[in-house]
C-alpha cells in the first residue's frame, strides 16, 4: 500500500510552536509526532510513503530520511514557497511520477487508529473515483460536513452553515483513497487547489464511496488536539508496559 502524507502547511493555529518546527516534528513525549505516524503506517501494511512538503520541509527530510528506519520507502515532493494547497500537492506528486494506481492520503497532523487494510480492501471492491472515511459526528469534534448512506458520501461540503441538511451528521475522518487517474482528471498542474473542493465535486457527482469509522481521530493542529494526543500516547505506552 502507498500512502501520501500532506505535510506542507504553515501550521498557523500552532504558531507558538511552529515558528521553529514544522507540525510533523512537534514533540509528543520524547519523540516527534512524525515517528508515531510512520510507526502506525508501517504496522498497518504500508510500504511506500510520499511526503508532500512545503514549510520547513528540509527538517522533515533530515529526520525521516529514506524511511529505512521504519522499513518504509519514503519519497518527497517540495512546494517550497509556492504552496499549492492540498489538491495541488497531490498533482505535484502525480507530475513527478510518484503516485501508484491507487493510494491513500492522510494529513501531516493526523493520527488515525484504524485498520488501513480494511479500508484498502473496501476501495478495491468499489468503482468510484475516490473513497472518504467518515465518523458520525453530530457537530461534536467540529462542524459536520458529510452525509453518508452506508455505501457512498452523497454530499461533502465544508462551506454549509445553518443551511446544511439534517442528514449531514458525519465528518471527514482525515483518510481518503484515490485513483491516480482521478488526480490527473480533476486537478490541473501547478495551480492552487483545495482537496476539499475536489471531494465535494466527486460527492455531488455520485463518485465518492464512503467508509464509516467508529474510533475517534487525533490531530495536533491545535493546542487542545496536541494535548489529547499526548494523553492517548501516554495511556497506550502504559498499557504496553503493563
Amino acid at each position: 500500500m502507498q500512502c501520501v502524507i500532506l505535510a506542507g502547511g504553515l501550521g498557523t493555529r500552532m504558531k507558538a510552536f511552529t515558528e521553529t518546527l514544522p507540525k510533523s516534528l512537534l514533540p509528543v513525549g520524547s519523540h516527534p509526532f512524525l515517528k508515531y505516524q510512520l510507526d502506525w503506517l508501517a504496522n498497518n501494511g504500508v510500504t511506500h510513503v510520499i511526503m508532500c512538503l512545503g514549510y520547513k520541509g528540509q527538517m522533515i527530510r533530515d529526520y525521516a530520511g529514506d524511511g529505512s528506519a521504519w522499513n518504509l520507502s519514503i519519497q518527497y515532493t517540495d512546494e517550497s514557497d509556492q504552496l499549492l494547497g492540498t489538491g495541488g500537492a497531490l498533482r505535484l506528486a502525480f507530475d513527478q511520477g510518484y503516485l501508484e494506481p491507487n493510494f491513500q492520503v492522510i494529513y501531516g497532523d493526523s493520527y488515525l487508529p484504524v485498520d488501513l487494510k480494511k479500508i484498502w480492501h473496501r476501495f478495491s471492491q468499489r468503482t468510484e473515483a475516490a473513497l472518504m472515511t467518515v465518523i458520525r459526528n453530530n457537530d461534536q469534534w467540529d462542524k459536520s460536513n458529510a452525509c453518508f448512506d452506508g455505501e457512498k458520501v452523497p454530499l461533502y461540503d465544508k462551506t454549509l452553515g445553518s443551511e446544511k441538511p439534517k442528514s449531514m451528521e458525519f465528518i471527514d475522518y482525515g483518510l481518503s483513497v484515490f485513483r491516480r487517474l482521478t488526480i490527473e482528471r480533476e486537478i490541473p498542474s501547478r495551480q492552487r487547489v483545495d482537496l476539499a473542493d475536489v471531494l465535494h465535486r466527486l460527492s455531488v457527482a455520485g463518485d465518492l464511496a464512503g467508509f464509516e469509522i467508529h474510533r475517534r481521530f487525533f490531530e495536533i493542529g491545535s493546542p487542545a488536539g496536541l494535548s489529547d494526543f499526548k494523553q492517548y500516547i501516554d495511556k497506550t505506552l502504559k498499557g504496553e508496559k503493563s
